[in-house]
């Protein structure tokens, strides 16, 4: 039996490793020990220390769940592969594997002394997506289009331009996360709720 596309094997390898990585998020979030937990107020006390591990969890679902939908819509607009797409989408993939680990780091130090190590990383992989998503991008256009017509051209140049703000705004929210660890988790939640809504809101119309 024919495949329905080129790129049918791709986009089903693509959604396994999406949803591998998005399962992956929810083992960091621990349930607590037994044997620490003697009264009541021990478990509401133990589930309180979980906050910080379930809103990396929260986040780090919207990223890939964004991510997936970005991507489904990205391989809508090409009607053919090439090798170097083809490895500019493992790049891709890497840094959607990669997520659940600094989620987990975020997780942990978040609200301690020691949160500027978790909030840089964490926010590195974020630009590090958005130079993945330049480079797929790029070889989806040149030096051959791989784009289905002049419309999709268009809004490929569209994501490229948009990958090269995130990783200009990523960069920037990166070095900051040394001295302001807290504000920049914050704005990166913001950048994403706001990604939400927008998706959301195209969809809709």
């Amino acid at each position: 039996m024919a495949e329905s596309s080129v790129n049918s094997r791709l986009e089903a390898f693509c959604d396994g490793v999406f949803a591998i990585a998005i399962t992956l998020l929810v083992i960091e979030i621990k349930i607590p020990s037994s044997e620490s937990i003697h009264t009541v107020s021990d478990l509401w006390l133990s589930l309180k220390h979980l906050l910080p591990s379930i809103y990396a969890f929260l986040l780090s679902f919207v990223i890939i769940f964004i991510t997936w939908v970005n991507h489904h819509a990205t391989l809508k607009l090409v009607h053919k592969t090439s090798s170097l797409f083809l490895y500019a989408n493992g790049l891709l993939l890497l840094m959607v594997a990669v997520i659940p680990f600094p989620t987990a780091l975020l997780g942990e130090y978040l609200f301690t002394d020691h949160a500027a190590p978790a909030v840089v990383l964490y926010s590195a992989i974020n630009g590090l997506q958005a130079l993945a998503w330049i480079i797929l991008s790029r070889t989806a256009l040149s030096p051959n289009p791989l784009t289905k017509n002049e419309k999709s051209t268009l809004v490929m140049h569209s994501n490229l331009r948009n990958g090269y703000f995130a990783l200009a705004a990523y960069t920037i929210l990166t070095i900051m996360a040394f001295w302001f660890p807290l504000v920049i988790a914050l704005l990166i939640s913001l950048i994403w709720v706001f990604w939400l809504i927008h998706g959301i809101n195209i969809k809709s119309e």
